[in-house]
């Protein structure tokens, strides 16, 4: 399965897959036009930013121009999946950083999501699998015909996930924490 979906990620096409929190619809980060098909299925208006998963610090880093010191702190101590919003982002589809200059990103340390960027070697895309404004499907069954259809590849594995969003935190420029989604 990890061999296909990179496979779909490497043409430019998008997939749903496990996270480490719910099923997300996703992509190559780094591609537009992969990134402008999420949107698109998704039925969002582009000016609402996606979040992007890594697989560890060091890719974090490649993808951020500076990566502060109170973030790496945090990360460190984080019980749950985090998101951090984070300045000046590099490398990554235009249409996928905020207008702000920022870029959500969360680091996936386990299961299928790290091991299909670890295998693909860059970001990817990470959004819940909804159409914008729906419920965020809790389970693989809550998931509706029109994503399922919608997407280029469905992997469907029987993982036990947190099924709860990540919280989201907003590193500013001076280096203060405030929370978006707790």
């Amino acid at each position: 399965m990890i061999s296909k979906a990179k496979t779909i990620l490497l043409n430019q096409k998008t997939l749903l897959y496990p996270t480490d929190t719910v099923y997300g619809i996703g992509c190559d980060a780094t591609n537009e036009t992969a990134v402008k098909k999420i949107y698109t299925l998704k039925q969002r208006d582009d000016s609402k930013a996606l979040i992007c998963l890594v697989n560890d610090v060091a890719m974090l880093k490649k993808y951020i121009k500076h990566v502060p010191n109170e973030a790496l702190e945090l990360l460190k101590n984080v019980i749950k999946p985090t998101t951090i919003i984070y300045n000046q982002p590099i490398g990554l589809a235009s249409n996928l950083i905020s207008q702000d200059n920022s870029i959500a990103i969360r680091i996936v340390t386990q299961g299928f999501a790290h091991e299909l960027i670890t295998a693909f070697g860059k970001p990817i895309v990470s959004t819940s699998a909804n159409i914008s404004g729906e419920a965020t499907p809790k389970t693989f069954d809550e998931i509706s015909e029109q994503i399922l259809k919608g997407v280029d590849y469905v992997v469907n594995l029987s993982v036990n996930q947190n099924n709860s969003p990540s919280q989201i935190l907003k590193l500013e420029l001076d280096g203060t924490i405030t929370v978006i989604r707790a």
